[in-house]
């Protein structure tokens, strides 16, 4: 005998067996990706968030819409502004510390690169990856950039032993071997 209060509703099934989402849980889903978006334009993450803005809009509710195109709007100025130009690779190695400083350890590490992108001789790019590297925790990359910026300019080896970005590889002896050789 079935009790009239325990009422059961299925859910619609596909073809494939699989449950049609409900419009609630489709908005609730472009919420997350919404929010996502905003985050990544609150990181100052610009061009990921635009992509993800443009992603959604095609699939958004008609009540984000408007704040969407908003949003991407304000990712593509500020995108444009950050895209700096730069006059020299030391004007660049400033801008990527800075970066490096704030903790934007990804965009700092491009624009390391692109200073050798630029000038392969630039010992101070190595030096940069190197105390990013270090900081970051990898010591096999900290200890060939370095390797190559002391290579490149024997001066950095001297910066090197007072520089305090180092302190994670201090215990590292192939680290204390490269900054003492004569020991």
């Amino acid at each position: 005998m079935k009790n009239a209060t325990t009422t059961t509703s299925k859910r619609p099934r596909t073809i494939a067996g699989a449950a049609v989402p409900s419009a609630g849980s489709q908005r609730t889903q472009a919420l997350a990706r919404y929010e996502a978006a905003l985050r990544l334009m609150q990181e100052g993450k610009f061009e990921k968030a635009s992509a993800a803005f443009q992603q959604l809009l095609a699939t958004s509710p008609a009540d984000l819409a408007e704040r969407i195109r908003m949003y991407i709007n304000a990712c593509t100025q500020q995108a444009s502004r950050s895209a700096s130009k730069f006059l020299s690779c030391e004007e660049r190695f400033d801008f990527a510390i800075s970066l490096l400083n704030d903790g934007n350890y990804e965009d700092a590490r491009t624009h390391l690169k692109a200073i050798l992108a630029e000038n392969a001789c630039a010992d101070y790019a190595f030096y940069g990856l190197a105390v990013l590297a270090s900081m970051t925790g990898n010591a096999q990359h900290c200890l060939e950039n370095l390797t190559e910026a002391i290579r490149l300019n024997p001066r950095n080896r001297i910066q090197a032993r007072a520089d305090s970005d180092f302190q994670d590889m201090a215990d590292d002896p192939r680290f204390t071997e490269l900054l003492y050789p004569e020991v």
